[in-house]
């Protein structure tokens, strides 16, 4: 039940149709007797600069969660941001502190690094490619460079995304090597599509999984649906996977805290989560 007093969350993106966050959310926050919903919004990429500061005049709203394909435009709307968007370039979650300023955070490769340490495996010391330098690619890149992977291989369609995300990591996390331009998975430890292929039926996929090796762990972000067909291929293979709601779930807890709910663990979570992946 929504009224007039319930906090609001805005779940920000474009197609709306593929949001899974709401099925989480918000039931957990029924099962606490916590009056807020997380209420999905769908901006066009034209209208979002001016959209987002107008939104958060709204004096019933809490924050935004920020999904494709306006994470990297939010990082340049805020007032502050955490060392997580400096390095990533991105931002996925908005606050308004008591002076009106917008403050974003960046959880994607929290969610990511969390889940892969559930499932026993380590990033630190790792060689880690990252198909998709975008948004969500962007946060996984920053997270898995302060979880002290060795090397990060960076791929995009458009290079100088790629490039530009290089030069930040160079810059903010000079112990760790970088190389851009191949998506070629063999010899890496941990390989990441973090495209969006896979979404819909018919895509390609994001890289050579033949090249695989099946020691390598495999992590997806699309969440539209439980496996996609690169996870499925990885999985025959012999790799160790992760589906995007796994980030998605092992994140929640950190925007949680960060919108100032009472704390969580994800199989508070899961256990009353409407997804059925």
């Amino acid at each position: 039940m929504i009224s007039g007093t319930t906090s609001l969350i805005a779940h920000l993106g474009v197609p709306t149709d593929s949001f899974r966050a709401p099925l989480i959310y918000n039931p957990w926050f029924e099962s606490r007797g916590i009056d807020a919903r997380v209420v999905p919004m769908g901006c066009e990429i034209e209208d979002y600069p001016s959209f987002l500061p107008l939104l958060f005049r709204l004096r019933n709203l809490t924050g935004a969660l920020v999904t494709m394909p306006h994470k990297v435009t939010t990082a340049g709307l805020l007032d502050e941001a955490s060392p997580a968007v400096l390095i990533s370039g991105s931002c996925n979650a908005v606050r308004r502190d008591a002076g009106g300023r917008l403050i974003g955070d960046m959880f994607d490769g929290e969610g990511f690094v969390r889940g892969m340490l559930r499932k026993g495996r380590d990033a630190a010391g790792g060689r880690a490619l990252i198909v998709g330098a975008g948004g969500v690619g962007s946060g996984i890149a920053a997270a898995l460079a302060q979880a002290g992977v060795a090397e990060i291989g960076l791929h995009d369609s458009r290079a100088s995304v790629a490039e530009q995300l290089g030069e930040r990591l160079r810059r903010h996390c000079p112990g760790v090597g970088i190389i851009t331009g191949s998506n070629d998975p063999e010899g890496w430890d941990i390989v990441i599509n973090a495209t969006p292929l896979g979404m819909n039926p018919g895509d390609p996929m994001p890289l050579d999984v033949s090249r695989i090796d099946p020691a390598a762990f495999v992590g997806e972000v699309v969440m539209k649906q439980a496996e996609t067909p690169f996870l499925a291929a990885a999985r025959e293979r012999g790799c160790m996977t992760q589906i995007g709601a796994d980030m998605l779930f092992e994140q929640i807890p950190a925007y949680l805290e960060f919108f100032g709910f009472p704390p969580a663990t994800s199989d508070e979570l899961r256990q009353v989560s409407q997804l059925s992946c």
